[in-house]
């Protein structure tokens, strides 16, 4: 799967970061975050394990108050804004893990991510439309959440989401859990929201080569702080990425470069 970019400098900034800083007790876990994500475009945050990618999440959409810094959402500052407050002016939040409701219905998980509307035709349609994305969930419209496997658990949080017509969706690890097969079946359906709805997406993942991939522009988190950033297509390119995180390596052919994929033992 390879996104055609939308990357473009010009595109209006729909979300900045400057200078963020957030703490769980003493110990800090992002350290002067700065960050744009533009309009229209899938921007990705690249990262290990601890690095601090949800956290830049769950500051963004308020369930983290930040020590330090300021977040401007459409040019509005939402800094330490209550969640509901956040959702009303069109930013959703995917959390890890999914956190679906179990014991609700697939159709009720999708009415409770349009609580914040009042239009029910609207709701109705965009109802519709996530089960076009998902008809498994049309299927399972009926059934309690909890009984659903991770990766239609994934897909009905990633629509309950949808249900609140965001302008802006924050997705954390929409591989987590789930096989190869679904993982690239998840990642071209929220290539397709964005390219289709002109959903804007900012996506945290360590499934490296399919976020750089579906994404236009990263960033690259070590401990805490951005040590890169460049338009995926550039990313892509670089050595420490080819290296670190799309598990390749460098092998000289008779004065020529090339990468091959590294050896991994179980």
């Amino acid at each position: 799967m390879m996104a055609v970019s939308h990357y473009s400098a010009e595109a209006p900034v729909v979300l900045k970061l400057s200078n963020v800083e957030s703490s769980y007790g003493p110990i800090k876990a992002i350290r002067g975050i700065s960050l744009e994500v533009r309009r229209g475009e899938i921007s990705t945050v690249l990262g290990s394990n601890g690095a601090g990618k949800t956290t830049i999440l769950k500051t963004i959409s308020g369930i983290i108050d930040p020590r330090k810094g300021s977040i401007e959402f459409k040019g509005t500052n939402i800094t330490a804004q209550d969640p509901t407050l956040i959702v009303r002016q069109g930013l959703s939040h995917v959390p890890e893990g999914r956190e679906v409701f179990p014991l609700l219905s697939v159709r009720e998980n999708l009415l409770m991510g349009a609580y914040t509307r009042n239009d029910k035709d609207s709701v109705a349609r965009d109802m519709e439309s996530v089960f076009g994305y998902f008809p498994i969930l049309r299927e399972r419209a009926m059934q309690d959440a909890g009984l659903l496997s991770g990766g239609q658990q994934q897909m009905l949080a990633i629509s309950r989401a949808l249900m609140a017509n965001p302008e802006l969706i924050l997705l954390d690890e929409p591989s987590l859990g789930l096989s190869p097969k679904l993982t690239k079946e998840i990642f071209e359906i929220v290539v397709r929201i964005n390219r289709e709805r002109g959903t804007t997406i900012l996506l945290v993942e360590q499934n490296a080569n399919m976020a750089l991939n579906a994404s236009d522009f990263g960033y690259v988190l070590e401990n805490g702080r951005i040590v890169m950033q460049d338009s995926c297509a550039n990313l892509r390119e670089k050595d420490d990425i080819k290296e670190f995180y799309l598990g390749l390596k460098e092998e000289g052919v008779r004065g020529e470069r090339r990468w091959k994929k590294k050896k991994t033992w179980r």
